[in-house]
């Protein structure tokens, strides 16, 4: 089979197609035919060796989401069955035609969605969920301050704010962008100039602040998130787009009785990726049906063009997943 190998750590022309050998299913797993898969900040990182794939997953070949159907199970198997349309998230290994990874991974596609559409799901909208849901508690008449609103991540959570009715303020970088987000319904955004969006928060909501913060840049603005954080707040580092060091002023901390979280998907225990796997099949697949949830495309490319989309995530240019068909 095919699939795209890190030939060694550099830039995206490191990235190559290659002959492999087609990996068997073991006791309790399952071989699944890729047919498409989409790119994450994740697999840059792995591509430059700065973020190894977790024990059981390629060193070499990038991909940690896929959408395609089963076509051989291991011992044991009773979740699944062959010709089954799947997805999910993986530790790695899904830029190849062909993957192995545990059943209870995977959740049935929506019946109505493409391939290309349902690998721009699994990373963004379980990751959104896990940390505005599961761990912060957002809940209806919230003010949730999501920042890289275009990401793929920041489109999934400004849409399950939307749906369990929080009001959602989006940053972003470009007008262009605050646009999309019109387009989506998400009307209220900030083009961050400067680093600075706090007192803007604060003088749309009254002073009262963001209740919770998906933070998917880092650095910098998580001073300016402490500084428009609602009292009670909370904040949930997901991403370091914007560096992974940051200051904080710890008595504003205590004086708005606040907290602040990290989440990381891609390095949990199988019990916990079996755990995320039923929430996407029972929490997101029923808004998806239902077009409540909606996943965004910013471009699909082939297999064979995977360093031409990892070099376009890499511009911060896109609006949305970028996803590859295999």
């Amino acid at each position: 089979m095919q699939a795209i190998v890190i030939r060694e750590p550099g830039g995206p022309d490191v990235l190559e197609m290659r002959d492999i050998p087609v990996p068997q299913p073991a006791r309790g797993e399952v071989r699944v035919r890729v047919y498409a898969t989409a790119v994450n900040r994740a697999d840059l990182l792995q591509r430059c060796g700065l973020y190894p794939a977790p024990p059981g997953f390629p060193a070499d070949i990038p991909g940690m989401e896929i959408a395609g159907e089963v076509v051989a199970l291991g011992a044991d198997v009773t979740d699944v069955a062959i010709g089954d349309r799947v997805f999910g998230i993986v530790g790695g290994g899904g830029y190849a035609e062909q993957i192995v990874v545990h059943a209870r991974t995977l959740a049935p596609m929506p019946a109505k969605m493409a391939f290309f559409e349902a690998a721009a799901v699994p990373e963004a909208f379980i990751t959104a969920w896990d940390a505005l849901i599961d761990q912060c508690h957002l809940a209806a008449g919230d003010v949730l301050l999501v920042h890289a609103a275009g990401s793929g991540v920041g489109t999934a959570a400004a849409q399950i704010a939307r749906a369990i009715g929080a009001r959602v303020i989006g940053t972003v970088r470009t007008a262009a962008k605050a646009d999309r987000l019109r387009e989506m319904g998400i009307e209220e955004s900030i083009v961050v100039a400067q680093g600075r969006f706090a007192d803007e928060v604060l003088a749309r909501t009254h002073g009262r602040g963001a209740d919770v913060v998906a933070e998917l840049v880092g650095g910098s603005y998580v001073a300016e998130d402490m500084a428009c954080l609602a009292a009670g707040g909370r904040i949930v580092a997901i991403g370091t787009m914007g560096g992974s060091r940051c200051e904080m002023n710890l008595s504003l901390l205590m004086t708005k009785r606040a907290e602040i979280r990290g989440t990381m998907l891609r390095a949990r225990p199988l019990e916990e990726k079996i755990m995320a796997a039923r929430v996407l099949q029972r929490r997101i697949v029923p808004l998806l049906e239902r077009q409540i949830l909606r996943p965004v495309i910013d471009r699909v490319l082939s297999l064979a063009q995977a360093s031409e989309a990892h070099a376009r995530l890499e511009s911060g240019e896109t609006f949305g997943k970028v996803v590859l068909e295999i």
